[in-house]
This record gives structure tokens, sequence and C-alpha cells, in this order.
């Protein structure tokens, strides 16, 4: 196999190339592979030291004259690739021993389902677990789980599915990008990745994580990282509402733990048959959220939607 590494620069020199350094380290002997670096309109010296590369066959650089953004980078990066596989990485990543092949294993264990896999990342200042997949909330919105399972659990059940999962260290075929059209540039530094990782399970593919992969990452370090987040939830929202809902497994147990915690103290025993659900589908006895459970997705994500309306003002239907 041969795989194309597509990591997106926008100034973090340093960060760069501790990345790139880390990246040399950690990736198996022999292994075919490119990589892709795109210089997404940097002016703080990372220009320079790209021309630096150029004797290093490995190394392919392509650079964009002015600042296009996460999608339009990583689109850029695979359309000159060559790889069976894309790995698409952050540059503020910092990658360990052993990071690689838990992904390639859980791709091929799945075999043609295979969608995309993520895997674990580690706050780099922190050491806490900052990603281990991504759930959808009582608001309807997708966010980052830290929840990871045991070791023993990991070394049963290497991988898990998941929704969705974050686009700064993840593994995909070149054929599967190419049949889902890359990123959708409409986003904007955000919600680009959740949104392939939809289309990937809409069109019968599974997203896991890959629980024995961990890196550790410099969160959210790039210039301007978080300055549209609301204008992509809201396009992430509208796009994706119903898949949402049904994705909410979060969601619905939370709506579950509060409703059977609110009746404690009052131990109301006409609400017996709603607490048995809650109760059911906590222990996974049931596997259909109770109703009401959907309904507090669908009212937080309506919250959501309002709080959109006011703050961005009218938009136009996606």
């Amino acid at each position: 196999m041969q795989v194309s590494i597509i990591i997106p620069l926008y100034n973090c020199l340093p960060l760069t190339q501790a990345m790139l350094a880390s990246l040399r380290a950690t990736l198996p002997a022999g292994l075919a592979h490119e990589i892709i670096l795109v210089d997404d309109g940097s002016t703080d010296g990372t220009r320079a030291w790209l021309e630096s590369l150029s004797a290093d066959p490995a190394i392919r650089v392509v650079l964009n004259e002015r600042n296009l953004g996460y999608a339009a980078a990583n689109n850029r990066g695979a359309a000159v690739a060559r790889g069976e596989f894309l790995a698409l990485l952050n540059n503020d990543l910092v990658l360990q021993s052993g990071w690689w092949e838990p992904m390639v294993d859980a791709h091929r264990a799945l075999g043609a389902r295979a969608g995309l896999v993520g895997n674990v990342q580690l706050n780099a200042r922190t050491g806490a677990v900052d990603h281990a997949g991504l759930v959808v909330n009582i608001c309807g919105k997708p966010v980052h789980t830290s929840a990871r399972p045991h070791f023993i659990l990991r070394f049963l059940r290497p991988f898990r599915r998941s929704p969705a999962v974050t686009g700064a260290c993840v593994l995909l075929t070149r054929d599967l990008w190419q049949r889902l059209g890359g990123f959708d540039e409409g986003f904007f530094n955000g919600g680009e990745d959740i949104d392939l990782c939809f289309r990937a399970a809409a069109a019968g593919r599974v997203n896991v994580v890959a629980l024995r992969s961990v890196v550790r990452h410099h969160i959210s370090a790039s210039p301007g990282r978080k300055a549209r987040d609301e204008q992509n939830s809201l396009l992430l929202a509208r796009r994706w509402r119903r898949a949402l809902v049904a994705a909410a497994d979060d969601g619905f147990r939370t709506w579950c733990r509060d409703y059977l915690a609110s009746l404690l103290p009052e131990a109301c025993s006409h609400e017996w048959r709603r607490a048995l659900a809650a109760l059911a589908f906590l222990a996974r006895v049931r596997t259909t959220p109770p109703q009401d459970a959907i309904a507090a997705v669908e009212a937080g994500l309506a919250r959501e939607f309002a709080h959109w309306e006011r703050t961005l003002g009218p938009q136009p239907r996606a």
C-alpha cells in the first residue's frame, strides 16, 4: 500500500517542524508514502522553510496564493495525491510511536464497509483525552467525547463506531474521498470533517475510532480556527438535522439520566412507564430511545436554530 499524508499549513512554523519530525520518527520502516504539505498563505517564514525541503523526494509542496481555509487546503492536497490511502494530519500534532498501525488495522477489519478511521487525541499541554470520537449531545450538536474504554476492553475491542471523528488525524481510502467529493468548502475551518463523516455514513460506510492509536494535539493552534464556529454549526445542523437527532445517543442518555434523577425526590409512581423506558435504554436492554428523549434533542436543536437566527440573522436555505 502507498499512503499520501496530507498536512495543511497556516503559520505556526515551530509546531509544523516538530510535527514533521514526529511523523518521520514514527512511520513504520518500509511504508511507501508521500508527504504533501499544503501551505495556505502562511506569512511567518513557513514558505522559506518549505523551500529548504525541496531535495527530499518524499515531500511534495502545494502553495495557495491566499488563505483558503482547511477544507480547500486538504482538497488541493488530495487532488495531487497518488496513494491508495489518504492520511489527513493537522500540523499541530505530536505523533507517538504506534499511532499508525491501529488505524490501518481498524480499516482492514472493516473492509469494504470502512468509512473514516480516527483515533484518540490527548491535549498536548495537559495530557487529558480531548477526542475519543464524537457524540451528539442533548442540544443536537456534535461534540468530542473524552470517554475511553478501560485498556482491557481496548484489547478486546480495538476500535468502536462513532457518528463522526475529527479530521485532525484521520485515515480513509482515496477512492472513498473521491466518491464523496472531498470536503465541502462551504465550511470554513470547522464542520467539514463531520459533514464528510455523515456523508460516508449515508453511503453505508462505518466510521470508527482506533482506540489503541494515540497522538498529542495542540488544539486549535492555527490563527482564526474558531472564527466561524457558529456559521459552520448552523450549516451542519441545517444539512444534517435528522441525522443529528438519529445519532444523539449521548443526548438520549442525558435525558434519561436527568429524568430519572428528577423522579427521586418525589417518587412519582404515575411516571413508572416512562421511568422503565428510560432505565431500559440506559441499560441497553432497549435500543430505541424514549420518545421524550427524542423530543428533548429536537427541542435542543430548535433552541440552537433560534440562537443562530438571533445572532447570525436569516440564512439562505442550504
